[in-house]
């Protein structure tokens, strides 16, 4: 089940993973009280503060793909932690000495998403060279428990000491925190990681990236699946909030609750996935289920007349959800040739979140004109056609094969089977 942790340079790498993704959540909580302290709880300002942490995304992650084509990524992932340090380092300083203000904040936020565009793809391509291609799936279910359970012990950590020591201290823990993790990136053994080929400079190597997306249909089936579920479906850092506070009329209490139900739901995802990627390479037809799977359940949970039955109703979409993220990442990955996986991992990440402009005041607008349940059910409903949708495709582009069983299922399988 976690085979992948018998490899050294992995295990180095699975630690610094797990200090990160806490760390990170705490300085996002203790940001977020941060903002709305020095703002006088405006919620423009934490609009703002968010979007310019997003911005760079959008701006750089494709570069930031031929950038780990190009050059030695475990290097390039060194410099990056640096980077991260020293913006936590610069605002836990800013906030203890009492000087800090709502600018720095602003300013710090799009540099630490800068670091943050160019460190995703290059640490998302980089599992591969760690593990090898017959453990990524394994390797990448691993991270994603990493991240969920930081999602739950994180803010949980982070709600306790602002309340003791402030938010100052939360920044320079993080920066420990992240120093611990460049401590586990030099202490790799290099010669046992497994690059791919060589990939010199020069021009049009992103145009390049782009063609190669665009020539594989089953790349670019999921790359669209994944910008649709993504955009329309993973709403929940406004839908929740909404719902929580319009709909059932509950404090903040009450919306934590909710993220933590949704929390436990993708955890258990992340651990399944840990379980089944010992099976070897992840099926198509787990992945357009779980996309499916999870667009029917959203809008279950939006038709939920109870507070008790909408967070309980959360569980099984945080299961579905965290499936279709694993598995879509897993395929891809496996897909693509070593010598492209940056690249594409680059536009993968562009697309996961690179909707999110224009999906979160979409979602905003729904429940203002409809009701808060409405984001959620017109949600949904988008991500379960998107999955059929794609399917099809597959299927009529000999991605899927059609096979009758006694049972009269659809058997979906991978190009090149028979």
């Amino acid at each position: 089940m976690f085979a992948s942790l018998r490899v050294r340079n992995y295990r180095l790498f699975a630690i610094g993973q797990v200090l990160s993704n806490v760390g990170t959540w705490i300085q996002r909580i203790a940001q977020d009280w941060l903002v709305l302290e020095l703002s006088g709880k405006n919620p423009l300002a934490l609009g703002i503060a968010a979007a310019l942490q997003f911005l760079p995304t959008l701006l750089f992650s494709l570069w930031a793909g031929v950038l780990a084509d190009r050059l030695e990524k475990r290097r390039l992932l060194i410099g990056v932690q640096l980077g991260l340090v020293s913006c936590a380092l610069v605002l836990g300083l800013l906030d203890v000495s009492g000087v800090v203000q709502v600018w720095h904040v602003y300013l710090l936020c799009f540099v630490l998403g800068t670091f943050s565009a160019v460190e995703v793809p290059v640490r998302q391509s980089f599992v591969a060279e760690i593990v090898g291609r017959a453990q990524v799936a394994n390797a990448v279910a691993i991270n994603s428990t990493s991240f969920n359970l930081a999602r739950i012990v994180g803010p949980a950590i982070a709600g306790v000491l602002i309340t003791v020591i402030g938010t100052g201290w939360l920044f320079l823990g993080n920066a420990a925190l992240t120093v611990a993790v460049i401590i586990g990136l030099l202490r790799m053994d290099p010669a046992k990681l497994i690059r791919g080929p060589h990939v010199p400079r020069s021009k049009g190597q992103l145009r390049e990236g782009l063609r190669y997306v665009r020539k594989r249909a089953d790349i670019l089936t999921v790359m669209v699946l994944v910008f649709f579920v993504s955009t329309f479906g993973m709403t929940f850092f406004v839908t929740l909030a909404v719902v929580a506070a319009n709909v059932f009329h509950r404090d903040a209490d009450g919306y934590g609750l909710l993220s933590t139900t949704l929390a436990i739901g993708t955890l258990a995802g992340a651990l399944w996935a840990v379980r089944r990627s010992s099976r070897g390479r992840p099926r198509t037809r787990l992945l357009l289920g779980a996309a499916f799977g999870f667009g029917v359940l959203e809008v279950v949970v939006g038709l939920m007349p109870t507070y008790t039955s909408f967070a309980i109703a959360l569980v099984p979409v945080g299961l579905c959800l965290m499936t279709f993220m694993t598995t879509a990442n897993s395929t891809v990955q496996l897909a693509v040739a070593p010598e492209m996986r940056g690249r594409v991992m680059g536009l993968y990440m562009l697309v996961f979140v690179g909707g999110n402009p224009l999906g979160a005041p979409m979602v905003g607008w729904m429940a203002d004109q409809w009701g808060g349940r409405s984001p959620l059910i017109i949600g949904g409903a988008i991500a379960a056609i998107t999955a059929v949708v794609c399917g099809v495709v597959l299927l009529r582009r000999g991605g899927v094969d059609r096979a009758v069983t006694g049972w009269g299922r659809l058997l979906l399988r991978r190009p090149g089977t028979r």
